[in-house]
């Protein structure tokens, strides 16, 4: 198939981006923009469903037809597999993530590394489905880790709950090598952060020999990302193993901003967007000059982004599809990227959490907030969709000059 250059690509033809969604299915989606286009209507609705299950009022079912619905896979893993499938026929790939976060049991922790282990072997047998994915601290408690990062001395069940972590993390990794299934592990916050760079860096040492089967992330909206990144790939260089990696602009600033002041430190924040931006970008270009040692991921909404990745490709002449480099959306947002890449024959993935209803509500909170939060996000969003609704609108009155706007 001859495919269009870098340049061509239309992140605004909105008859790709939602040939799968049916005209009802683009009536809800605008009517749930709209909501989170308001940080008022956000809030509101963020503590109305604090108070609804704190008083145990039944509003799962109005959850899972709304925001849920949008965000989501499914409640389980077989739950997910006909969205898998629809995704797949875009040539989409799927990221399973079992976004379980925030518990401290050991018995919960036990439950989320079997689940995480379920998604690694579903995707052995199911090549829909390029990776897996999971956040340390579904697996440990973040109060323990933030222990170990800052050198506290652990009590004894302290410690033994820390080598719990451990177990699990290396058997989630294990079974990703003999399956031959790379395992994306989520970035956190700063003050965890450390450790488990620490940690990833073993499972690579230990795994990641012939390829990069565990792959880290780092959120560039940190200023010493670019620096850590450089260091990390210096020593699977110089000590024989494969760098996996995912990067994102971030998801805990303002909680890092509030902590750093509290506590009286120097923020690890950028200094402003421009800067994330710039920092994001360089290190494309230096992930796409080492190809050949780096698998990346670029998980990103940001179009000029996506745009400089899809141009780097083409100028070092790499084939689109580069086993080496993935682009990456969260499903339910920027489908615009996500299926005009697909249709050019890039290797494109959607992250897709799963999980009960009452255990997806932190994640479904930051969807909204970040909708809400970041610049023209939530209008972006809101104009691509009333755009293909009108171009359908014209479209069936057989205005064929049309034109995407």
């Amino acid at each position: 198939m001859l495919y269009k250059n870098a340049s061509q690509i239309n992140f605004n033809n909105t008859e790709v981006a939602f040939k799968d969604k049916s005209n009802g299915d683009l009536q809800e989606m605008r009517l749930l923009f709209k909501i989170m286009n308001s940080p008022k209507w956000v809030a509101f609705g963020k503590i109305m469903t604090t108070i609804a299950f704190h008083i145990h009022f039944p509003i799962e079912w109005l959850l899972q037809r709304t925001i849920y619905k949008h965000f989501c896979g499914g409640l389980s893993i077989n739950d997910s597999s006909r969205l898998i499938d629809k995704l797949s026929e875009s040539n989409v790939g799927t990221i399973l993530d079992y976004a379980a976060e925030g518990e401290n049991s050991e018995k919960v922790f036990d439950a989320t590394c079997n689940e995480i282990i379920q998604t690694i072997t579903f995707a052995h047998n199911n090549k829909k489905t390029p990776f897996s994915a999971f956040k340390v601290s579904g697996i440990g408690s973040s109060d323990l880790m933030a222990k170990v990062s800052n050198n506290e001395i652990l009590n004894q069940a302290e410690t033994k709950s820390y080598e719990l972590l451990k177990k699990r993390m290396d058997n989630i990794c294990k079974m990703g090598y003999e399956l031959d299934v790379p395992i994306l592990i989520d970035a956190e916050e700063t003050w965890i952060q450390p450790l488990l760079d620490k940690l990833i860096l073993g499972m690579m040492r230990k795994y990641n020999k012939e390829k990069a089967i565990v792959q880290n992330t780092y959120q560039m909206y940190r200023h010493d990302r670019v620096a850590i990144i450089k260091q990390h790939h210096s020593i699977a260089i110089n000590e024989g193993f494969k760098l996996g990696l995912k990067i994102v602009r971030g998801a805990y600033m303002e909680k890092e901003r509030e902590r750093a002041k509290k506590m009286n430190y120097p923020s690890p924040i950028q200094p402003c967007k421009e800067a994330t931006d710039k920092d994001f970008d360089d290190i494309i270009h230096y992930f796409v000059d080492n190809v050949e040692t780096i698998w990346f991921m670029v998980a990103t909404h940001n179009e000029k982004s996506t745009q400089l990745l899809a141009k780097l490709i083409e100028e070092r002449g790499l084939p689109h599809n580069h086993p080496h480099i993935y682009f990456s959306q969260l499903y339910g947002m920027s489908d615009n990227l996500t299926y005009n890449l697909a249709e050019q024959g890039y290797n494109v993935v959607k992250y897709v959490p799963y999980g009960l209803v009452k255990t997806m509500i932190p994640y479904l909170i930051r969807r909204a907030e970040e909708n809400s939060a970041v610049v023209g996000q939530s209008s972006r969003e809101l104009q691509l969709i009333e755009n293909e609704i009108e171009r359908r609108r014209m479209s069936k009155k057989g205005n064929s000059n049309f034109a995407y706007s």
